[in-house]
């Protein structure tokens, strides 16, 4: 408790200092201006509490006070929108300040700023876009076109984490699509390629966790595409799983393992009948499945996760009866030896 109020004395006197500063003539409005603006920046970066952001926010308003124009305020701008983007207890308005901060910054930023800072803009506003499409709020497609045009900056070789910042949030985003529309196929086939950029930076060593996070997320993609070769994306959402599990473990991340074990269940569960590929018939993956479901549901039980036990248990239902009207079917009484029809 002594550190955290330490903590908000330093930061509430770097503000005073800050004012107090901006009083003097010593400086041009500018300089003023941009001085504030570096106290802001550095509240933010390392913000002890949501005070912190809120003081940053004042800092850089004020600074936009001093200097209104040109290009140092649109970087204002877009660190403004930036801060508000941050505030956990902002909600809809921050968000919706943000995207007008960002806006009113690209345009100088375009023309008389780096190219990354236009680009960065451009990411931040897509991911703002993003969030408020969620309810109802922007349209998700304009977030699309904001991470199309960072990534003209932002490539795999110059800049490769905003690049796989980006892909991630485009897969987001296509899958975020209603599939109520002749594109939808495309949208799906857009997101896994998105997920794929994203392996081409983050890997197993240096990325272990993100790594895991993306496999599972692009085989979570994979299985549900409505393509026109179920099989063929249901193995390869298997080795993405596989993937994912070389990290994710019931000791170190217990929960993140359940939901990959489940996601895996769910293909097993829904393999095709494939007379070329012995051990993957229907039983089989059926009863593949039932297994992980049922290594999924103690870790579900033991973290009190409701809604994951029910679904399993659910999804153990309809395995246990599709299992038990193929067995008669056999002519064995039941021994599972052969595979649904």
């Amino acid at each position: 408790m002594e550190e955290e109020g330490m903590g908000q004395a330093l930061s509430q006197s770097q503000y005073d200092a800050a004012i107090r500063a901006i009083e003097s003539d010593a400086a041009t409005d500018a300089e003023k201006a941009e001085m504030l603006m570096e106290v802001a920046m550095g509240m933010q970066s390392r913000p002890k509490e949501v005070d912190d952001l809120h003081r940053a926010i004042a800092l850089y308003r004020r600074a936009l006070e001093l200097n209104p124009e040109g290009v140092l305020a649109a970087r204002i701008r877009a660190r403004l929108g930036t801060a508000l983007q941050a505030l956990p207890d902002g909600g809809s308005d921050a968000l919706k300040q943000a995207r007008g901060f960002y806006e009113s910054a690209l345009p100088e930023l375009a023309r008389h700023g780096r190219p990354e800072e236009a680009a960065e803009v451009e990411m931040n506003l897509g991911l703002t876009q993003q969030s408020l499409a969620a309810n109802g709020g922007a349209r998700i497609q304009d977030a699309i076109q904001c991470y199309h045009r960072a990534l003209r900056v932002f490539t795999r070789e110059s800049h490769p984490q905003e690049y796989a910042i980006l892909h991630n949030n485009l897969a987001i985003a296509y899958l975020s699509i209603p599939l109520a529309d002749e594109r939808a196929q495309m949208r799906e086939a857009l997101a896994v390629q998105s997920f794929e950029e994203v392996l081409k930076v983050v890997n197993l060593v240096d990325h272990p966790s993100e790594y895991a996070m993306i496999q599972n997320n692009l085989g979570n993609a994979l299985q549900y595409a409505s393509s026109g070769h179920p099989l063929e994306n249901n193995l390869r959402a298997l080795a993405a799983y596989d993937e994912a599990l070389k990290v994710r473990n019931a000791r170190d991340t217990p929960l993140e393992y359940a939901n990959t074990l489940s996601n895996k269940a769910n293909v097993l569960r829904n393999l095709p009948e494939d007379p070329d590929a012995p051990g993957m018939g229907r039983e089989s993956g059926l009863l593949r499945a039932r297994t992980l479901y049922e290594e999924a549901r103690e870790v579900f039980a033991r973290f009190s996760n409701a809604h994951g036990v029910g679904v399993i248990d659910d999804a153990m239902l309809d395995i246990d009866g599709e299992l038990a009207r193929a067995r008669p079917a056999n002519g064995n009484g039941g021994d599972g030896s052969h595979a649904a029809r």
